[in-house]
């Protein structure tokens, strides 16, 4: 099989907000056409779709009512093989997300009152969603469904056999359609512990989302699942990635394997602070973990449930930082759209025009980072009456403009990817002043200054995430690579 995922840079692309194909302010897969001309330049290898599925959009298509069709919001069957088409021919593959925890309440299942097929119980226990409230709802005959996310996403039954069988099928019907791989949304949850415990816990159970185990998360029957799907990506060339929230890297590592899945997506990295130290244990806590299992970690910083790495970090500056430490990793990389050109979280966005479910019920909201990205301030590509609007300075940012700035972030995105395919090799660590970490791949160097002095550079510089000091110091919050 083809390994290219091991040591690929995959492009998430938040189908709704990439890019507008026909000018009804919501993305679509014409869009998307559109612009892979400007994601090859970018120098991805793949890029990573979330849901476009038939979906009422309760939880941004994460509540899908069909699995085998486009919702016509974002085109049709036709555009999605006219896309793969195009993609391909371009060198870049496609994962799609696939959602096995839950539908829609819309779902045809759901509709037809197939009870065998989710979680009903005659009472309900102290579980809570993880977007706030209870985990239970109740319905007329006073028996309770279970949805540990919006009270439209019902969680599936995966004990009953027409449900595992129902997403062998879905993933031969897209694989059939030239897909190169899945994202498993909450790859972590399908299996619930038997009896459905209470958690006799006060306070809200989310917080300790990856931190500990819970009765109806990371439950060893998940692997069971995984093991019956393997044989048939194998036949297909695919690979497939977790999204799991687990309590440890050790317990990541379990989701990977010959017989399982290929990869999963290290959060730890993304929820470290820039902070050398930090940095540094999860670097070596990921590297270990991924070894056991023989296969490579991955590294993202931002994603659509989470601030974008600009708003968390506090500056474009540490973004940068941190994107080219990343990039320099042993293992694949995860971009979100728009974070190339250096986007910041969006924070003042109206109530009344937020869609995330979890907004209403604790005031938490991933709307921000969902905002659509901006392709010009005029012209065709720019967006008419956008479903999320954009803030005003963000015309100063477009792709547009960063275009033809060699300073630009788009621009050293692309230059750093260009770069990255030289990069090769174990990682090794070298000594480093405080505040610093310095690392040896293949014979570069990599140097990111977190928040020490200023730290003398010996050798060519390929790349810094930042100017250097005229005396060829690297200033803090700044990374560069230096030539073997």
């Amino acid at each position: 099989m083809d390994d290219w995922w091991r040591n690929a840079v995959v492009y998430q692309v938040y189908p709704r907000s990439f890019a507008d194909g026909n000018g009804d302010g919501t993305g679509d897969l014409i869009g998307l056409r559109s612009k892979l001309g400007y994601l090859h330049r970018l120098g991805v290898d793949a890029i990573w779709l979330s849901p476009f599925f038939t979906s009422p959009l309760n939880d941004g298509g994460y509540d899908v009512s069909d699995y085998r069709d486009v919702d016509p919001r974002f085109g049709s069957l036709t555009d999605f093989d006219m896309m793969i088409k195009e993609a391909h021919g371009l060198g870049i593959r496609v994962i799609v997300d696939i959602v096995p925890n839950h539908t829609s309440s819309e779902h045809p299942w759901f509709k037809a009152g197939l009870r065998d097929r989710y979680i009903f119980r005659d009472q309900p226990n102290d579980w809570q969603s993880i977007f706030g409230g209870p985990a239970w709802t109740q319905v007329e005959d006073g028996s309770w469904y279970l949805h540990l996310f919006d009270p439209t996403q019902p969680d599936l039954d995966w004990t009953n056999p027409v449900v595992r069988e129902e997403f062998r099928d879905i993933l031969r019907f897209w694989l059939d359609r030239g897909v190169d791989g899945f994202r498993i949304d909450v790859a972590h949850g399908m299996i619930k512990e038997d009896g459905l415990p209470s958690i006799n816990r006060e306070g809200r159970q989310v917080e300790l989302l990856g931190r500990e185990r819970l009765p109806y998360f990371d439950q060893d029957g998940v692997h069971e699942i995984y093991r019956e799907w393997r044989p048939i990506l194998d036949s297909y060339g695919a690979i497939a990635v977790a999204e799991a929230w687990v309590e440890s890297p050790q317990r990541l590592a379990r989701y990977i394997g010959p017989d399982e899945l290929h990869q999963a997506f290290n959060f730890d990295f993304m929820m470290a602070s820039f902070d050398a130290a930090s940095f540094r244990e999860v670097i070596d806590s990921s590297l270990a973990a991924a070894e056991v299992v023989g296969a490579p970690t991955t590294w993202v910083l931002s994603n659509h449930d989470k601030f974008r790495h600009v708003t968390r970090y506090g500056s474009l500056a540490k973004a940068r930082a941190a994107t080219l430490l990343m990039l320099a990793l042993p293992g694949s990389a995860y971009l979100y759209n728009g974070e190339e050109l250096g986007l910041e979280e969006v924070l003042d966005l109206p109530d009344e025009l937020r869609e995330d479910p979890a907004f209403r019920r604790t005031g938490e909201s991933r709307d921000g980072c969902r905002v659509p990205l901006p392709w010009s301030a005029n012209g065709p590509d720019a967006w008419v009456n956008p479903w999320l609007p954009q803030p005003a300075h963000w015309a100063s940012m477009t792709a547009q403009v960063q275009e033809d700035d060699p300073s630009s972030t788009l621009n050293f995105y692309r230059e750093a990817l260009k770069l990255r395919k030289g990069l090769g090799g174990d990682l090794h660590w070298l000594d480093a002043e405080p505040g610093v970490l310095r690392f040896r791949r293949g014979g570069h160097e990599v140097i990111i200054n977190v928040d020490g002095g200023l730290v003398p550079l010996d050798g060519e510089v390929l790349i810094s995430s930042a100017p250097l000091g005229t005396d060829r110091t690297l200033p803090p919050a700044t990374a560069a690579w230096l030539a073997p």
